[in-house]
């Protein structure tokens, strides 16, 4: 029988906070478009931070890391991973259309994409729009996503919790790149 011994936080050999700023980062920015819970937000900084998001939009009535719930949920990713706040989400894609980015609504709609076949290049750049907990992504913002991303589902529940679906998004679409990155890297 083999034996395992936890690891100390040392012997993880993680990076610190300026270390993630000035690391390479996934191109991908999330876009939580309305979320009602402070700690789902605080829960997304944390998976974010894991990921090497670029960046995280928090938009409309989404909190941001000064409030306290926020913060204790993302244990301190949020001095990590960039992030800002606007009011208005459509004009955030709007921008980060200008920006080249290529929009994908996390969303149950008409001719979504399977999450198992959405796959992302480096060479491109990539907004994930993640929706309210009750409402999903606003319509107006479906309309000018490029596609919407779909996440297969088989119980009796129509959604995931939005924290455990950026989880999800983000383990199946980016673990390939990453792995790819750390190799880069020789790692």
């Amino acid at each position: 029988m083999e034996n395992f011994r936890k690891l100390q936080n040392e012997e993880l050999h993680r990076i610190n906070t300026e270390q993630f700023k000035k690391a390479e980062k996934l191109p991908v920015v999330i876009v939580l478009d309305n979320i009602r819970s402070q700690n789902n937000v605080g829960s997304v900084f944390r998976t974010s931070d894991a990921f090497r998001i670029e960046k995280i939009y928090l938009c409309g009535i989404t909190s941001t890391p000064d409030n306290r719930e926020v913060h204790k949920t993302a244990l301190g990713a949020e001095d990590a991973v960039a992030w800002e706040y606007q009011k208005d989400t459509l004009s955030v894609i709007n921008r980060l259309k200008e920006e080249g980015y290529r929009i994908f609504s996390i969303e149950q709609a008409e001719n979504t994409t399977s999450l198992e076949n959405f796959h992302i290049s480096m060479q491109e750049k990539y907004a994930l729009v993640f929706g309210n907990e009750v409402k999903g992504v606003q319509q107006e913002v479906i309309n000018v996503s490029d596609n919407c991303i779909e996440i297969p589902q088989f119980g009796t529940k129509h959604s995931f919790n939005i924290a455990v679906t950026v989880g999800i998004v983000l383990w199946q679409t980016m673990l390939p790149v990453l792995q790819k990155m750390k190799g880069m890297a020789g790692q």
